[in-house]
């Protein structure tokens, strides 16, 4: 009868994990918690580039070729980084990206066979930016169509 009752003794209890989950949960969803406040916005952090609609794939080269334009001395200075500059500035400490009212508006339009028209509004709670752009494909050739366009393209040549 001895050995029947260390056998029984033996068995672990499933009111055990019961109790060990009690004691740790407030600790596991503190844990959850801070991983959901911190972690998963940065994560999903915006910016402009993530803001674009989906193009086709010649699309994307054309606007590719336009958003790594770097310069004639290849400054290191991208249309990319001149654009999310200007938008920094407008609004510093700010994730503009994330806000209800800002809306990004890209339009890539053939114009002819090497020719391509790409416009980018940036529309926010503040204001508007508003690009617009004749790139030639095969030659490469960027020309702005309007003076915000053509300060972008300035600042990416003239960059030191």
């Amino acid at each position: 009868m001895v050995k029947e009752k260390k056998k029984k003794e033996e068995k672990p209890k499933k009111k055990d994990f019961r109790a060990f989950l009690k004691k740790r949960a407030p600790i596991y969803l503190a844990i959850i918690a801070m991983f959901v406040i911190f972690a998963i916005p940065e994560l999903t952090k915006g910016d402009l580039q993530s803001s674009f609609p989906e193009l086709t794939s010649e699309e994307k080269q054309v606007l590719d070729m336009l958003m790594k334009y770097n310069g004639p001395n290849d400054s290191g200075l991208t249309v990319m980084d001149a654009i999310s500059g200007k938008i920094s500035e407008e609004y510093p400490n700010e994730k503009i990206y994330d806000h209800r009212k800002t809306v990004v508006d890209l339009a890539v339009l053939k114009l002819n066979d090497e020719e391509y028209n790409i416009v980018l509004n940036f529309e926010s709670y503040k204001g508007e930016l508003n690009y617009d752009w004749n790139v030639d494909k095969n030659l490469g050739k960027i020309t702005s169509n309007n003076q915000d366009s053509k300060h972008i393209i300035d600042l990416v040549d003239f960059y030191d």
